[in-house]
């Protein structure tokens, strides 16, 4: 009778775990209800507002697959904190976090792992990758953004090496530049920053910075800058370089109304940006802007969108698909490319 209990239990115990496994990784499929997934967003920037747009579109192509539900946090951490810990309660199968205040990383890992939930954080790069390492169930989508910071150097020594007799308005030899940098303590801001005007320094082309100010990766703040710069500096300024494409549009819109960047090579600063978003193509096209730097939205969204499904589906965020992790294991980073006008 012992005998006949032990094989009871040995036959029983591991189909009742199999059984468990199953239904937990393939719940949603079990249910016959989409994904639903909570993609909270720092702001409607034109860069977000694409991925959004993106996330959109992967939803109307996967009918009944998944369901996003989109947050709006306004640039408020406070705001987002509360609507993280809702959507939390209420019940969801993946969050999608593009944090405000990326030091708020290690909270939202705490909350998700305490209602087991994965999460992807995107675009915004976290404080500490360590506390996204310490959830088996999280993982970071974005980029490098000391190649963003590359990219825009080696622009800006290929405009210079071919119009140095024009933009070098002094004709000191030195590229006297603007930084507008997006927030004074983000990581892809300070990198962007650093590894532009680094890049044109390692190509033996002297720098001075004129101006470094913060913008909030805001165009209107931008041009309001640009315009106070433009009256104190004058001449100065020979180069604009934007951690974003919004802030280079306030730059070129600041520009315009003094008289530049309206066509003639003459009286055009070079103005590089990042994002690549459509409405900086057209300026780029028609001569008002050198260059941009790509960032793919729909490629992040599609990123997103197979890690996001891998988590939710206990596998790892890369399984099946042409996607690697960077060097800490819960990274991946998309690439980024020149935009420029041939």
């Amino acid at each position: 009778m012992k005998v006949l209990k032990n094989i009871v239990i040995k036959i029983i115990i591991p189909i009742f775990l199999i059984a468990t496994l199953l239904s937990y990784n393939v719940n949603a499929v079990v249910e016959g209800r989409p994904v639903k997934v909570g993609v909270f967003l720092y702001r409607l920037d034109p860069f977000i507002s694409l991925v959004k747009e993106s996330l959109e579109n992967i939803q109307k192509q996967n009918p009944g697959k998944v369901e996003f539900t989109f947050f709006d946090a306004n640039n408020d951490q406070t705001v987002q904190n509360r609507q993280i810990d809702d959507l939390l309660m209420k019940g969801t199968d993946l969050l999608l976090v593009n944090l405000v205040d990326t030091k708020f990383t290690r909270d939202v890992v705490n909350k998700t792992k305490e209602s087991n939930v994965p999460v992807v954080f995107f675009n915004r790069e976290p404080v500490s990758i360590e506390a996204i390492r310490s959830y088996s169930k999280a993982c970071f989508v974005g980029t490098d953004a000391k190649q963003a910071g590359i990219l825009q150097g080696q622009m800006l020594i290929d405009i210079w090496n071919r119009n140095k007799n024009i933009i070098d308005r002094n004709k000191d030899n030195i590229m006297q530049y603007v930084m507008l940098q997006g927030e004074k303590n983000n990581l892809e801001a300070i990198d962007r920053t650093k590894y532009s005007v680094l890049t044109i320094n390692n190509a033996g082309i002297p720098t001075e910075e004129i101006a470094l100010q913060d913008c909030d990766w805001n165009k209107d703040i931008a041009k309001d800058v640009m315009t106070a710069l433009l009256l104190r500096y004058g001449d100065k300024i020979e180069v604009i370089i934007s951690n974003n494409d919004a802030m280079a549009e306030g730059a070129i819109e600041a520009l315009q109304a003094q008289g530049f960047n309206n066509g003639n090579p003459l009286k055009t600063l070079p103005v590089v940006g990042v994002d690549a978003i459509p409405s900086a193509q057209e300026l780029i096209k028609k001569g008002y802007m050198s260059g941009s730097v790509v960032q793919d939205p729909q490629a992040m969204a599609e990123a997103l969108y197979l890690a996001g499904m891998n988590l939710v589906n206990g596998k790892s965020a890369i399984d099946g698909t042409k996607y690697k992790f960077d060097e800490t294991g819960v990274a991946i980073r998309l690439p980024y490319t020149k935009y420029i006008v041939k």
